[in-house]
């Protein structure tokens, strides 16, 4: 067990370290920044965002005499943000992970890989651990963001909320990069990986609308597999067992379909 620990730390360092000294992975991290911070001032300030709907249903009440139910503001906005964010990831997230074992795969180092000592449980685990722990760099500035936003909210705002939010926003980010981990495992074209990773994860986050269309215990079974649905009950606020664990399945299976790939390629050149 130590053993099979110490080589997952050892592929995990290795593969966190090439995402900080790659040109591609810092401007992807640029590019997620600007848009979330696009996302966070046009969501909070712009000419269609919260506080000036809130503004125009005061006045409105005003002018009519009429009473305005109270709206919790931070509550509206931190959905509404982290439901951005979620769409963000379905084009950010395909192009980390194109590159896991596409890249391997081209510079013929894979080979090395499937046939070492290292188990690919190991190598999996290991990789998505760097790529996930990469992603969660590029969320930590945006909680402070969210942080500073409702910081001035009165009554306070419970933080268990943004918390649980962002959890979410994690775990989906995790799915996504398993799955697309296997799928950069199954060719050499990092651009063929990011467009299959694309197209999946596009078919898992609208499951629920194909599930609603076919109605009956098949939909309803279908539905359960919905990324969005579950994701949308995290940024909701509500603690849900069945999300996580539904996450979690997701990440599991992404990486023991990668190590049955890389077993297969150990097969073959046998």
């Amino acid at each position: 067990m130590g053993i099979v620990l110490s080589n997952i730390i050892a592929i995990y360092r290795r593969e966190l370290q090439s995402y900080f000294t790659s040109p591609l992975a810092y401007a992807i991290a640029g590019v997620f920044w600007f848009i979330a911070g696009l996302f966070f001032v046009m969501i909070l300030l712009g000419p269609d965002g919260i506080l000036a709907a809130v503004t125009a249903i005061d006045l409105q009440g005003q002018q009519l005499g009429v009473p305005v139910p109270p709206i919790d503001v931070p509550y509206e906005f931190i959905r509404a943000f982290l439901d951005r964010m979620g769409w963000l990831l379905l084009f950010i997230l395909p192009i980390l992970s194109m590159g896991l074992y596409a890249e391997e795969r081209k510079r013929g180092t894979l080979e090395l890989l499937a046939t070492s000592p290292v188990t690919n449980w190991a190598v999996a685990v290991g990789k998505l651990l760097g790529v996930l722990t990469f992603f969660t760099t590029m969320v930590l500035p945006l909680l402070l963001f969210e942080a500073i936003a409702i910081s001035g909210s009165n009554p306070p705002m419970s933080p268990l909320i943004p918390l649980l939010g962002n959890l979410g926003l994690i775990l989906l980010a995790a799915a996504i990069l398993s799955l697309g981990m296997f799928i950069s495992s199954l060719t050499e074209s990092t651009i063929l990986s990011a467009v299959l990773t694309f197209a999946l994860v596009l078919l898992l986050l609208f499951v629920d609308l194909i599930a609603k269309s076919i109605g009956g215990p098949v939909g309803a079974a279908l539905s359960h597999l919905s990324l969005l649905k579950h994701y949308n009950t995290l940024i909701q606020g509500i603690f849900d067992t069945s999300a996580l664990i539904l996450f979690a399945s997701y990440i599991f299976l992404g990486i023991f379909l990668t190590a049955q790939s890389i077993d297969a390629l150990r097969f073959q050149r046998q």
